[in-house]
Formats: structure tokens, sequence, C-alpha cells
């Protein structure tokens, strides 16, 4: 996808390792110029001067941001406006796991900042950039989900709750922009190897269950789903070839996201791939409905 995005220009916040990272490099290859927030400054640094190789012809800035300080979120727009000329693209990737274990046992505090960083840091960026992409009339803002948003995680509640909103959040701002021309999208990266995926494995059986722990140690064994395919799917999103795919949840793993451009016409006004709540009527059962 060499040149696709050309001429962008990206927020990508968590970029500085992981996920973030990778669709940061994968942005910067395919033409854009990109402005990385995170709140390790050295990793960030680091990252910053790496990505800057991969084309010399290219700009890669960065500055620590907190995504759960309204303050942060706005004063890195404004400087990363400042310093490209424009946005057009945001990757609202940060996130933690937060706290690992039953609820009524986990340390509050870092429950709500789960809360803060994974759902609320997204809208406050959200609302930062929309002001300056409704004045251009165009805009992508992309959302990572994860397996949280479509199955429930025991003895992980801040993290699933955090993603099932971030997804309902994504799809309703997706109608809120529609006619400004900004899409909003969300993608279902699959089972990563990164440190979210460590933090399970060190918490144990005990905290996260039997089944859930067996399989985070396959997807580990295995080397988890390569972060390639949602930087891939993030590259897609932030195209042209992607104009008009809006409001849905995405999976980076099964879809055939980059033949959805020709069904345009069947996406538009329907529920496909979206959040939504099982009738008994859509299993097959008559006792449930009226």
């Amino acid at each position: 996808m060499t040149g696709v995005l050309a001429g962008r220009r990206a927020i990508v916040t968590g970029g500085n390792r992981g996920l973030g990272l990778e669709i940061a490099r994968g942005f910067v290859a395919a033409g854009a110029d990109i402005a990385i927030g995170a709140r390790d400054e050295a990793l960030l640094s680091t990252e910053v001067g790496r990505l800057a190789n991969v084309r010399p012809d290219g700009r890669v800035i960065g500055r620590k941001l907190d995504v759960a300080s309204e303050t942060d979120c706005h004063a890195f727009v404004e400087w990363a406006i400042a310093e490209l000329g424009y946005i057009d693209v945001l990757v609202n990737n940060a996130a933690i796991h937060g706290p690992i274990g039953p609820l009524e046992l986990v340390d509050w505090t870092n429950w709500v900042e789960a809360i803060e960083i994974n759902l609320l840091g997204s809208v406050m960026m959200a609302r930062a950039i929309l002001g300056h992409m409704k004045s251009r009339r165009r805009g992508a803002i992309i959302q990572l989900s994860g397996g949280g948003a479509t199955n429930p995680l025991p003895s992980i509640s801040a993290y699933a709750a955090s993603k099932a909103a971030v997804v309902r959040f994504a799809e309703t701002l997706a109608l809120e922009v529609k006619d400004y021309g900004i899409d909003v999208n969300s993608i279902a990266p699959g089972a990563l190897n990164t440190r979210l995926l460590d933090e399970v494995l060190a918490a144990g059986p005990e905290k996260v269950g039997k089944d859930y722990h067996d399989r985070a140690l396959g997807w580990k064994k295995s080397g988890g789903v390569p972060l390639d395919k949602a930087a891939d799917l993030a590259v897609f999103l932030a195209s042209d070839a992607a104009r008009g795919i809006t409001g849905r949840l995405i999976s980076a793993v099964w879809d055939k996201w980059d033949e959805w451009p020709e069904h345009l016409d069947e996406l538009s006004g329907s529920d496909l791939y979206t959040l939504r709540r099982i009738a008994g009527r859509d299993r097959g059962q008559s006792w449930g409905d009226r």
C-alpha cells in the first residue's frame, strides 16, 4: 500500500509500542506524515527517530500525551495541527488492561483509570479534533477495539466495559458527523502478542480463570495475530479507498474489508458489522419476543 496515504497527516495515540507503533510504521511507509503521542517520553523519542528512517522524505514528530487529561488532549491536537499544517486522520490506540481480578477485589482507582484512558481518552481526542475536521469537511477517526467489545471478559471488567463502550461511541459519532465527510470506524485486531497479553499471563489462572489463561498461553505460543494485519486495516481506513465506510466494527482477521468499497450501498443504512442485541427471533426461538 505504498503511497496510498500520500498527503495524509495523522495522529496516533499510544504509538510508541506494540500495535500503535506498527500502525505508525504502516502510515509512514504508506506516505503519511504523523504525530505520535504517548506517556513514556524516552521510548517515544527513540521510536520517533527510528520511524523517521522508514521514509526519509516524510515527517514524524512526537510529544508526551496522557489521553486521560483533557488539557493534554487539546494541547496535543493544537500542536500537531500547528506542526503538520492539518490533521485528517486520528487513530485512538492508547489503552491499558486495567486491574485483573474479581470486581469487588480489584483496586477501584485502577479500574477508573482504565475507563479514563480507554474510553474517555478516545472521546476527548475526538472532541479536540472534530472542529478542525469539520472545517475541512473530511477526516477519518479510527478506534482500536478489543475482545471485550464483543465477548464478556471475566476478571478484566474495566477493559471489557471500556472497549464495548468505545465501539458504541464510534458508531454513534459516525452518524453525528456523516454529513461532514468524516468516517468513524473501530478495528478488532484479534489476539495480539503484546504487553497486554503478557499482563494476562502474569496474572495467572487464579485471577483470569483457567479457560482464558489457557487460551492466552496458546496465543503466546503461536505468536498471536500478526500486528501488521490490524495495521494494514488502519492504513486502508485512512485511505481514499475506504471513503464512505463508517460506523463499523471491523475484524482485521476475519473480515474481507478490502472488498467492502464494492458494497457501500449494502453497508449504508444496515446494521452489518455493528454491535446489536441478539433477540430470540434471531436464533429461531419463538418464546421470548412479541
